[in-house]
């Protein structure tokens, strides 16, 4: 397999460039969703909300990422009503985790490999169950991403490395 050198960035929060980044990937995260709920559960099944999230906090650090990750939720919510804000919370927390593991992998590793994506995928996704049971009580409402989101977490790292690797790479 040939290994592909990628370039990844820290975007600090006093640089333009930051918050232009932040603003593509939120308006990819207000996109991606809306074709999703299209399908029956899609939003449950494809977890399209912390696409671009993994993407900019991978490629553009954990800055970018973390503006990412709370504006994405909270402007779905108040524009088009999804996430619901009883599901806010742990959305958000899951948002969050995501962006710094993410941001974190990418500048500890300076790769992007699908083993590493698998790696933080997982991570958010573990503690995030965890903090979902917390704040809910109901262990079996907080492993529904493990329950019927393998489908997203798949499109997450799949999509997510082709993302990185081949189309931001240009």
């Amino acid at each position: 397999m040939q290994t592909t050198t990628v370039k990844l960035y820290t975007l600090p929060y006093n640089n333009v460039r930051t918050y232009l980044a932040a603003s593509l990937f939120v308006l990819g995260n207000l996109a991606m969703p809306q074709l999703f709920h299209l399908i029956p559960q899609g939003g449950m099944v494809w977890l399209p909300i912390y696409f671009f999230t993994l993407v900019g906090a991978y490629k553009y650090g954990w800055m970018v990422g973390l503006l990412t990750a709370v504006l994405s939720p909270m402007a779905n919510s108040v524009l088009f009503g999804m996430p619901i804000m009883a599901v806010l919370p742990a959305i958000l927390l899951k948002s969050v985790l995501l962006a710094v593991s993410a941001g974190y992998a990418a500048s500890h590793f300076r790769k992007a490999s699908l083993g590493q994506l698998i790696g933080v995928v997982l991570t958010y996704q573990f503690i995030g169950t965890l903090g979902e049971w917390a704040m809910k009580g109901n262990f079996w409402l907080a492993i529904q991403d493990f329950r019927i989101g393998i489908p997203g977490m798949l499109l997450q790292v799949f999509g997510g490395w082709i993302f990185i690797n081949k189309i931001l790479n240009k």
